[in-house]
């Protein structure tokens, strides 16, 4: 299989009218250059804390390209056309995380409400949810680092824990399998240990919660290889979603200035390895291991199904899932779609200004991603070209 599928632009902005596509271009060209994100970003921040009224210009412009809308019915029209064009659905309220329990609680009950509106959906495979968004992100850090807590806090941790039963459980009964998000490092090992009893209670027979392992971390290779030794020995089914990860600059600063050595690995080189190694383990044990490549990068994805070629795996075996973001890597998604691969675009929605720090973070991400934004460039304009524009 050695066929180049993801240059065909045609199929890749199927989907995008003239306006469209015109919008992409002029976003990306815009992402592309760094001081512009930079004051960009403390405009838009400016403007939502002064409450000015901006969500209209956002609306228009970021919003519509990166999000699908602010309820779960007003993605529907975006759900529908992707899945005409073999491409499902993930449907992320990407409200940021907050420190107060009333909106954890909104996090649990819209979570519940997605996983009910995916089960009634082909086009919506996987539900999703953030650790951060069901606990405070300083709780996560305390009882990872196996600090005692006080009696309030461990009334709060009780909280958190039901909260992620009670969607676990939720997701079993519905038969919806539920992505949880990885965060930072130093958050994330309470997480980790919490998400592995779910997976022990409700993927016995097949596997209901997938944890995420992000690859640049130099430790997760490790980390996978003996959570699958647990598995054996417990006997349940492992989900697991893989990305390179998404808090570089925050982990090496962080490390920096406590003074332990960063968890990330010494170069992108290293990290590809890691993601490209890892996806090969779970392939080797599908029995047990379900596998969603969460991935923009293209050579890994040809590696992906490269695997499954030479393995005999068929292309719409229902272990293995392809992921990206919505408003990125058209290219890979649409047309592993076409070529019948499993493959889902994350869609984020939510009231224009609670999402706001989510599209800033992606602006960020794409400019600090070397070659990225060139790429959607290039495919863009290659679309452009060939629609004459």
């Amino acid at each position: 299989m050695t066929e180049r599928i993801f240059e065909n632009t045609q199929t890749a902005f199927a989907l995008k009218t003239d306006a469209e596509l015109d919008r992409a271009y002029f976003l990306f060209k815009l992402i592309s250059v760094e001081p512009l994100v930079k004051i960009g970003t403390s405009l838009t921040n400016f403007a939502i804390k002064a409450k000015l009224p901006v969500e209209g210009i956002i609306r228009t412009t970021v919003f519509d390209h990166f999000c699908g809308g602010v309820s779960e019915s007003d993605c529907l029209p975006v759900v529908d056309r992707m899945w005409e064009a073999g491409v499902s659905t993930i449907l992320d309220y990407s409200v940021e995380g907050k420190d107060s329990e009333d909106p954890l609680d909104d996090a649990l009950a819209k979570t519940l409400e997605i996983i009910d509106f995916a089960k009634e959906s082909r086009a919506i495979p996987f539900a999703v949810f953030k650790p951060s968004g069901y606990g405070r992100f300083a709780l996560f850090v305390k009882k990872g680092g196996g600090e005692r807590l006080t009696q309030a806090e461990s009334a709060e941790w009780e909280r958190v824990v039901q909260r992620f039963e009670k969607t676990c459980q939720r997701a079993y009964d519905c038969d919806v399998p539920l992505l949880i998000d990885a965060e930072e490092s130093w958050m994330q090992d309470a997480a980790d240990e919490l998400v592995e009893e779910m997976m022990r209670r409700f993927n016995q027979k097949r596997p209901i919660v997938f944890n995420t392992l992000q690859m640049y971390r130099a430790d997760r290779l490790d980390y996978l290889q003996n959570l699958h030794q647990k598995a054996q020995d417990s006997g349940f089914k492992l989900g697991i979603k893989l990305v390179r990860g998404a808090y570089l600059e925050k982990e090496n600063e962080r490390a920096e200035e406590k003074g332990y050595p960063s968890p990330i690995c010494a170069s992108k080189q290293e990290t590809d390895i890691n993601f490209d190694s890892a996806v090969s383990y779970c392939l080797d044990h599908l029995a047990q291991i379900s596998l969603y490549a969460g991935t923009h990068n293209e050579q890994s994805s040809y590696k992906l199904m490269e695997a499954m070629h030479e393995r005999k795996i068929p292309r719409e075996d229902p272990r293995i899932w392809f992921g990206q973001l919505y408003g990125m890597s058209d290219h890979i998604s649409f047309n592993l779609g076409k070529a019948g691969f499993n493959v889902s675009k994350y869609l984020p929605f939510g009231p224009v200004r609670d999402v706001m720090p989510y599209l800033i973070r992606r602006a960020e991400e794409n400019t600090s991603v070397a070659g990225q934004t060139n790429r959607e460039l290039e495919l863009l304009k290659k679309e452009r070209e060939r629609r004459k524009l």
